[in-house]
């Protein structure tokens, strides 16, 4: 699958075979898929806060401050939501949003790498 990153000053065409940006979800095997997610926040309390992102780190990669990435099976997609319900109060904000399919991502400015939850590095 071949994905185009378009920044102000060039086009780049990625072979995505080794990363799972929006490769189409098929179910293996053991019908085991996975699901794009993006959680942003607005969350006013620095302890709080603080804690999401914590929590955010062990299941994905932060992309902005208050933006992270996750691809996600939809077990450990389903825990998430449990883990981080509690955390905003009513004036916060907290959005999940699950992708599934295909697609295409816009990056201007700086460009992360992108690991699976699957990945260790040691």
């Amino acid at each position: 699958m071949n994905v185009m990153l378009k920044s102000r000053s060039k086009t780049i065409d990625i072979d995505l075979e080794e990363n799972y940006f929006f490769k189409e979800i098929e179910e293996s095997e053991n019908n085991d898929k996975k699901y794009f997610v993006l959680i942003i926040y607005d969350i006013s309390s620095n302890k709080k806060r603080n804690r999401m992102v914590k929590i955010l780190k062990s299941y994905g990669f932060r992309v902005q401050k208050s933006a992270f990435e996750a691809m996600l099976r939809p077990d450990k997609y389903k825990k998430l939501l449990v883990d981080i319900k509690n955390i905003p109060e009513s004036t916060d904000s907290v959005r999940v949003y699950k992708i599934l399919g295909t697609g295409t991502i816009e990056v201007y400015g700086e460009q992360y790498s992108i690991e699976d939850e699957e990945t260790v590095v040691i």
